[in-house]
């Protein structure tokens, strides 16, 4: 299974500020996004999963938490961590019949399961803003970009993991 992270950043990496991303919305980036996680296993921290409760992504969801030990969704599962969740999805993902999972975040989702990122699909928002959430910084040495879409207000780049890294 491939495991690979989803997420919109400002050109200064932030993510988010007081739980909503700071920049005004960008329905280009929400739907792309959308449409790529549908039929996918989802893995994204308790307060994220809270935040979309109402509109849940992708086909499962897999939520990392320590506080909780189950949440009242049928789709949704609770690991304790980054093995434990990348066993779910592992399983969620053999279930739908799909070879990939995505990380959704929040930031410390993010960083927690960098190492064990195979991709990135990252929206590369235009500008710099203020917040208190960012994505982790990654080794650009291990990484190549193998995909680039240019939209209005945002760059898409799909980076994938080099085989030679480390």
């Amino acid at each position: 299974m491939r495991l690979v992270s989803v997420a919109a950043l400002a050109e200064n990496r932030v993510i988010g500020r007081d739980g909503e991303v700071p920049w005004p919305h960008i329905e280009a980036d929400v739907r792309q996004y959308r449409e790529r996680v549908a039929g996918f296993p989802v893995v994204l921290g308790r307060r994220t999963f809270d935040s979309m409760r109402d509109d849940l992504p992708g086909s499962r969801q897999v939520v990392v938490s320590r506080s909780v030990e189950s949440v009242n969704v049928p789709t949704a599962v609770v690991a304790d961590g980054d093995e434990a969740a990348i066993e779910l999805a592992r399983e969620a993902a053999t279930e739908v019949g799909v070879d990939t999972a995505y990380v959704l975040g929040g930031g410390g989702i993010y960083a927690l399961f960098q190492p064990h990122l195979d991709g990135m699909v990252l929206s590369h928002v235009d500008g710099t803003y203020d917040g208190d959430t960012r994505y982790p910084e990654w080794d650009e040495s291990e990484w190549e970009i193998t995909g680039e879409t240019v939209y209005d207000r945002f760059t898409l780049r799909e980076w994938v993991r080099r085989s030679d890294a480390a």
